[in-house]
């Protein structure tokens, strides 16, 4: 049983076979799905690695673990305890192979139409030799010459391609709320339990966002300082309650059905918590009270204690990944890509409505179905590719740049450390801010956009 399983995964490595898991058990997995999930497994490998090298915790764990770590760092040419592996430009040169890497396969699948092709089989197999690759890109940013040069050059790259990102991930946003309010909109037609859901959702989703008000209220602003805080708290929420009432207001309901408070519901909190984490990002306001400094308006949970700041960095961190890779893998298939580009094509008649449906396929066809003492694989890209190939890795590239930016704090990366990242920074405070606005423009722009123009939206 295990001959045939080492077998096909040797093939999957070194041919253009497709990966699939040992365990006969594991449902059947798409060749188009296995694909994207094993590029982003290579873009999570790459992104913890930022994340240690960020992180003096780790280095001092290592520092104290390893024997004869300093030896070793001589003889690796490293400089004194391997400086030149950690720190803000060490993870500019390993997020600038992972970027080289996503752009040479952007490159390389341009005009890929179909997954019959020398160069589609690369892009779906082949995994030893492109992680070989990706390794010799990573590794190769650390004898780039000229060191400042690029350090220079590459952050104003990085944070034009971070923003890009950025974009696309509040537009993914605004789509995963239509999408969600679509599918689960037509079931009601044959079971009202899907109203129900709707419903328990929607009020879930509003007593989140009403809470993370009152939550701010209370404990980011103060009578005698933090007038930032008061004034943007209540731009948000006021922005918040203005969309929420234009998505059931009956011009919109005319030519949207399916609108409703779901999708604002869903926007509401995702701005809330970009508000939240403005919040924490701006840096710290101290009050005089007599001759007592006061710091006022921060998280009211961390009393001293480096646990609790580990615990709210730790959340960030994992939103962080989650964020990323969502977007990476969702906004490559055909339906998002459309969304992308502010056309929402009507959707099928035969919508199904279930639980899960983020990572469900256009179509329930498939072309072919390999059983063996394995997974079995759906080979699904027989007529034609179900994502665009050069359009997800370019999404994999701006992917990089916005986590090489991320976890060196934009443009303030002196003495950072991925254990303070939540602390004070005016620009990731007007970044995540404008962020909000961005977010609520494109969210009230797919409302009111078949009014401005009927034609362009006509199914």
């Amino acid at each position: 049983m295990c001959t045939p399983c080492c077998v096909s995964q040797l093939a999957c490595c070194c041919g253009s076979a497709a990966c699939s898991c040992c365990c006969k058990c594991c449902p059947k997995i798409k060749q188009s799905t296995g694909t994207r999930v094993m590029y982003a497994l290579y873009f999570l490998l790459v992104t913890i690695i930022c994340v240690v090298m960020m992180s003096p915790t780790v280095e001092q764990h290592l520092r104290d673990n390893i024997p004869f770590y300093s030896e070793l760092c001589k003889k690796m040419k490293a400089g004194e305890n391997c400086k030149t592996l950690v720190g803000y430009s060490a993870v500019y040169k390993v997020c600038f192979g992972m970027a080289c890497f996503f752009f040479f396969f952007f490159v390389f699948t341009l005009g890929v139409n179909n997954s019959t092709g020398c160069r589609a089989a690369v892009h779906n197999g082949f995994w030893l030799l492109k992680f070989i690759v990706l390794v010799a890109c990573c590794a190769g940013g650390f004898f780039l010459p000229q060191e400042e040069t690029f350090l220079e050059v590459w952050r104003y790259v990085g944070a034009a391609g971070g923003s890009i990102f950025l974009l696309i991930q509040l537009m993914l946003l605004v789509e995963f709320a239509h999408r969600w309010n679509t599918n689960w909109s037509s079931g009601v037609t044959y079971n009202r339990l899907w109203y129900a859901a709707l419903a328990f959702v929607t009020l879930v989703l509003f007593s989140i966002a009403v809470g993370a008000v009152v939550f701010m209220g209370l404990f980011y602003t103060h009578p005698e300082a933090c007038l930032l805080n008061k004034i943007f708290l209540g731009i948000n929420a006021g922005l918040c309650f203005i969309v929420s009432l234009l998505a059931i207001s009956p011009f919109i309901q005319k030519l949207q059905p399916t609108s409703g408070l779901l999708q604002p519901g869903v926007i509401s909190v995702y701005v809330m918590y970009l508000t939240f984490s403005a919040f924490s990002s701006k840096p710290k306001e101290v009050l005089q009270k007599g001759d007592v400094n006061t710091t006022v308006c921060v998280f009211p949970f961390n009393s001293g204690t480096e646990s609790d700041k580990k615990i709210v960095t730790a959340v960030g961190t994992i939103i962080l990944f989650a964020c990323v890779l969502y977007s990476c893998l969702t906004s490559t298939t055909r339906r998002s890509s459309a969304a992308l580009r502010v056309y929402r094509n009507s959707e099928p008649e035969t919508e199904r409505a279930r639980c899960c449906f983020c990572f469900g396929d256009d179509t329930d066809e498939y072309d072919e179905e390999r059983s063996g003492s394995g997974q079995n694989v759906v080979y699904d890209e027989r007529e034609g590719t179900v994502y665009s190939y050069p359009y997800f890795h370019f999404v994999f590239f701006l992917g990089s740049l916005y986590v090489m930016m991320t976890v060196t704090n934009w443009f303030h990366y002196d003495n950072h450390k991925i254990e303070k990242l939540l602390e004070g920074s005016w620009s990731v405070f007007w970044l995540k801010m404008a962020s909000c606005w961005v977010c609520l423009i494109l969210y009230m722009w797919t409302l009111i956009a078949p009014m401005l123009c009927p034609k362009r939206f006509e199914a």
